[in-house]
């Protein structure tokens, strides 16, 4: 075996079987200012094809290596100088061929090609290549749009991996420090996100109450340029359910800003003007099952119920019930227990941000050793994991910024180390990650941490078994 000896980690339900690599010269300038824009389209070697003749092939060597679901291993697959070369690296999955181009010299994603050019292949699966490690991981996917259909509806939500975005709707222009995402809730949705997390302060709060709410982060409006609205919000995400029915959107709301409004005001408005429809909205105060759950709105909320709401579904009250949520908590169960969070966010310096990494993999970890129960009486909560902090004082320790060092920390930690045991098998739990929250989700077209997250999934598809 040689020493720079590629690490392969199947996070996929199917067999893999690693046939050969090639390394390839780039030679002469590519399309796209030196990148090779169309290298995972058109020819079977991944080449682009308006341009063959700026790669060589400089090297093809046998591997004949499988690796079964879960399993990692060691296969002789030589380093390369990226970006001067590439390497490409040949499966079967199921009797079919496909490939991977690893062209870049920082992790990235991509999605596993079939050789035979198939947009649409019977085995769909990302890799994620890290070059300081020389590892790739190979995960499950679907049509992000629609990632769920894939999977079984007798699986509490509580058990899937499961991306979302922190003050959600917060990408318009705005101060460094409220500003937390880039691209609008419905971008976020078409990518996979399926957990958001939105701030609202209510206009009025005058019986009888109006259905205007102005979405906020702290004492501030998201946008500098007009005030933003929640109904806005909920016809994107009943437009996208509408579109997708076998996706659903778990929706954390809670009550911020300045004004009279109180949480009892919040309670009252979104039962009247909004999630009344359970056709729509889920509302039970239970973590549902995804099959209940297609369609549908569920809602968290972080606010108190008004008197008239706690005799809501026989007397139990409305909503999952997060509104005993711990401030600034590396580590909390709420007293429902439906909800546990790690929300440390008071990062008032660079230097604490690798204690925020630290928080957030050990919560991952907590989510990975839970394993999805088999009968009803048993709770298993909401892991949620937020990966953001901010301090306005600090331009280093604004939201974009810690996002920057956050985001990949964690991509590599759940590519190299999440439910693995130092030999290389799984740990005792099921490997989920939980509900993961980030910022600046798609970032320069980059979701990776969204990729891998949704690539957690693969032991609830459908045609798997527990």
């Amino acid at each position: 075996m040689a020493n720079n000896a590629m690490t392969i980690r199947n996070l996929t339900s199917n067999f893999l079987k690693i046939e050969k690599y090639e390394i390839h010269d780039r030679v002469g300038r590519l399309h796209g200012g030196g990148h090779l824009s169309n290298i995972t389209k058109h020819l079977s070697s991944g080449l682009d094809s308006e341009n063959p003749s700026a790669m060589v092939c400089k090297r093809s060597e046998p591997v004949a290596a499988e690796l079964a679901p879960s399993q990692t291993c060691k296969a002789a697959i030589s380093q390369v100088n990226l970006p001067n070369q590439i390497l490409c690296i040949f499966f079967e999955i199921q009797e079919q061929k496909y490939q991977s181009n690893i062209i870049h010299a920082r992790c990235h994603s991509q999605y596993l090609m079939a050789t035979d050019g198939n947009p649409d292949p019977a085995c769909k699966h990302i890799t994620v290549y890290h070059p300081g490690h020389h590892h790739l991981t190979i995960a499950y996917r679907d049509s992000y749009k629609s990632w769920m259909r894939s999977l079984r509806d007798d699986v509490p939500l509580s058990a899937l991996s499961i991306p979302g975005t922190h003050n959600s709707p917060a990408y318009h222009k705005a101060l460094p420090s409220v500003r937390c995402q880039v691209v609008p809730i419905r971008e976020q949705l078409r990518k996979g996100v399926r957990f958001l997390d939105i701030r609202v302060q209510p206009e009025h709060h005058k019986i009888p109450l109006r259905d205007q709410m102005i979405l906020v982060h702290g004492v501030f409006p998201i946008s500098l340029t007009g005030p933003r609205h929640f109904r806005s919000v909920i016809d994107e995400v009943l437009k996208f359910l509408e579109e997708n029915p076998s996706e659903t959107v778990i929706m954390s709301v809670k009550r911020e800003g300045t004004g009279p409004s109180t949480d009892q005001h919040l309670s009252r408005i979104l039962r009247d003007h909004y999630a009344g429809d359970v056709n729509k909205w889920f509302t039970a105060p239970r973590i549902p099952y995804l099959g209940e759950a297609r369609g549908k709105i569920v809602l968290i909320r972080r606010f108190h119920l008004d008197q008239s709401l706690l005799s809501e579904w026989g007397g139990a009250g409305w909503c999952i019930n997060a509104d005993t949520w711990a401030d600034n908590s590396p580590y909390s169960l709420c007293p429902s227990g439906d909800v546990c969070i790690q929300d440390f966010y008071e990062v008032h310096e660079t230097e604490t941000i690798e204690k925020k990494i630290q928080y957030s993999i050990d919560h991952l970890r907590r989510a990975a050793e839970c394993v999805c129960p088999t009968d009803s009486a048993t709770k298993l909560p909401f892991y949620i994991n937020f990966l953001t902090a901010s301090n306005f004082w600090k331009m280093g320790c604004w939201p974009d910024r810690i996002a920057a060092k956050l985001n990949p920390a964690i991509v590599e930690y759940l590519c190299l180390k999440h439910n693995e045991a130092d030999d290389g098998s799984s740990m005792r739990g099921d490997g989920s990650t939980g509900i993961v929250v980030c910022d600046w989700v798609g970032h320069q077209g980059n979701w990776d941490i969204v990729r891998c997250i949704v690539g957690m999934n693969a032991k609830f598809e459908k045609t798997k078994s527990v």
